[in-house]
């Protein structure tokens, strides 16, 4: 029955976003064929305007793009001369976003999970109300804003990474890093504040539980008490801010490809937007809700594991 209500949610929310998202389009004014072929013929126009189907309704289009979504056709990406299959370019793109994301993920939670349980472990302390201070500090800062001075101090003034570009980890993994270090921390900043916070208020509700006290009492380390019986229970609503973060780190992706020149989905709907490319928006913005989905119905999956009393009740 879960499965199947995941699956409910699933397929509602790729219908609503990619409704609303082509609708949004659809009020963009101007004629989209004159931003795809500005150029071209007369004669490639109406190609392109047939192709499209943008002489029949709105509805109607949406109906048949959904179709072909449905049957793996995710569309073209149309030039003057030539249209060029998503599919082709969302395989070469999707592997990049994903790394990124990855990463930050990764470096934020490094960074947080320690520092949340620490900040826990000495409440009121100075550790303590530096980490807060310096969390809501992270949180005040937009991704494009630090972007730019990280993309300014380290790597032009003072040239220690990369400002833009792309070098795929089998290429040259020395290289891939070194321009993943920028953008990583641009997207690692905002998740590392609100990580950090959410288990440091967890934790200290943790810590006045009746087995800390019992724990304690045994004489067990408070090393491990912190980090092999606090943090276990603890980290229940981390793990589901993490899964809801997708969509932000979505969103911060799309700013950060941009700015560091990273050809990942997030530059791709940039793209599309730009030139008015509708049924290639359209696929990414499914695409993506999937994937948040899909994330967030492996996150709940994860309850299972953490939590001892999710998985008994629902074997009951």
């Amino acid at each position: 029955m879960g499965i199947a209500k995941k699956l409910a949610q699933l397929i509602v929310t790729v219908l609503a976003v990619t409704f609303f998202s082509a609708l949004l389009l659809e009020l963009l004014p101007g004629d989209p064929v004159q931003v795809l072929v500005p150029f071209g013929s007369d004669q490639q126009r109406a190609s392109v305007r047939k192709d499209l189907e943008l002489d029949r309704p709105f509805l109607t289009r949406y109906a048949t793009w959904l179709g072909g979504f449905v049957r793996g056709d995710l569309g073209n990406y149309y030039t003057v001369s030539s249209k060029r299959p998503v599919s082709d370019r969302l395989k070469e793109a999707f592997p990049k976003s994903l790394q990124l994301m990855v990463y930050s993920q990764i470096l934020a939670l490094l960074i947080a999970i320690p520092a949340g349980v620490f900040a826990a472990a000495r409440k009121g302390a100075v550790f303590d109300r530096g980490a807060n201070m310096t969390a809501f500090a992270m949180l005040a800062i937009p991704n494009f804003a630090l972007a730019l001075v990280l993309q300014y101090y380290l790597g032009v003034k003072w040239k220690l990474f990369p400002t833009s570009g792309y070098t795929p980890i089998t290429e040259n993994p020395t290289m891939h890093f070194e321009q993943m270090v920028l953008p990583c921390i641009t997207l690692a900043v905002g998740q590392f504040a609100v990580y950090m916070r959410l288990l440091r208020s967890d934790m200290i509700a943790t810590l006045q539980q009746d087995f800390i006290l019992l724990a304690k009492a045994k004489g067990m380390q408070p090393r491990r008490i912190l980090f092999r019986h606090a943090l276990r229970p603890s980290s229940l609503t981390l793990l589901t801010v993490a899964g809801l973060n997708v969509g932000t780190l979505i969103g911060g992706t799309l700013i950060v490809e941009v700015i560091f020149q990273i050809p990942g989905i997030g530059f791709m709907m940039a793209e599309a937007i730009g030139q008015r490319q509708i049924v290639a928006f359209q696929s990414l913005v499914a695409i993506v809700a999937i994937v948040y989905v899909l994330v967030n119905f492996g996150v709940d999956l994860l309850y299972t594991v953490l939590d001892p009393r999710i998985r008994n009740e629902r074997s009951r």
